[in-house]
């Protein structure tokens, strides 16, 4: 079995400031997170490769993950940020390619949860850069909020033949364990044959400091009904995650989650998905 963590991110404070962190509750994360510390918790977890997803809307970050990717033998792909928006985002694409590293971009996304338009993803700029994000052989990575789910469902129809991954489960909200109506939500867009799913960033969404894997299952399941082992995939969302537990917890958990799938079906969601997905094989 291959294991990929499917969803991480890295950062260095001096040389791109994080403004996101300014926040007091996200002290732990202030400090720098490179390749070597991933090295680290992923030879503990026993991953074999990953997927770095990109964490600033700044074509600069991308480019500098993909030539770490381009060196690295743990880095697998890169999910990156384009601007959707622009009228050339097929030329940025390219660019990107055949800048160092370019062989490892495998998506794109855009911190869409940030965005207070909340039918952003259907305007018409960015329908248009999403189909040249499906031009370019790429997926896309969707971050956004329950709230927000109404919107991508019509992104997703609009535009059905690329392949769209939605990040953290659409965020739901676990520690109110509020179950409605993401999961209607979630299972609508389910049932669109060209979106998968990445059970990440779930500890987070949960109380930080009293969560159990009880706490959740129940959005586990829900996107097991919904997505079946093979369109889902594992990502830990380090180093994010750390707020609530560290990486060996995070996928330790993760496994326990799929206790009810057979050995096949975990294997699918802890690599087999992000393999093929990602098209990571060929790296």
């Amino acid at each position: 079995m291959i294991r990929i963590d499917a969803h991480h991110h890295l950062w260095n404070l001096s040389a791109r400031p994080q403004a996101w962190l300014d926040a007091p509750e996200l002290e732990p994360l202030r400090r720098d997170f490179g390749q070597v510390d991933l090295r680290v918790v992923t030879e503990s977890a026993g991953v074999d490769a990953t997927v770095l997803v990109q964490v600033l809307a700044d074509v600069g970050e991308t480019e500098e993950f993909l030539a770490l990717a381009g060196q690295s033998d743990l880095i697998a792909g890169v999910v990156g940020w384009v601007d959707l928006t622009a009228p050339d985002v097929a030329e940025q694409v390219d660019r990107l390619r055949r800048g160092p590293g370019g062989d490892r971009l495998v998506g794109v996304r855009h911190l869409v949860e940030a965005e207070p338009d909340p039918d952003w993803l259907v305007r018409p700029d960015v329908l248009a850069g999403l189909r040249a994000v499906r031009d370019a052989g790429l997926v896309y990575d969707l971050l956004t909020r329950p709230h927000q789910l109404t919107a991508t469902l019509e992104a997703v129809r609009a535009v059905p033949d690329l392949l769209f991954v939605v990040d953290h489960l659409a965020k739901p909200d676990i520690a109110c364990r509020v179950l409605q109506p993401w999961a209607t939500r979630l299972s609508a867009l389910a049932a669109e044959p060209n979106v998968l799913a990445k059970v990440s960033g779930l500890v987070t969404e949960a109380q930080w400091s009293r969560w159990t894997a009880l706490d959740l299952r129940p959005y586990v399941d829900v996107a097991l009904e919904a997505f079946g082992p093979d369109r889902l995939m594992v990502g830990s969302d380090w180093p994010v995650c750390l707020l609530a537990a560290d990486y060996d917890h995070v996928l330790a958990t993760a496994v326990e989650l799929l206790d009810e799938c057979s050995a096949a079906e975990r294997d699918q969601v802890l690599g087999g998905t992000a393999t093929r997905v990602y098209r990571l094989g060929n790296r």
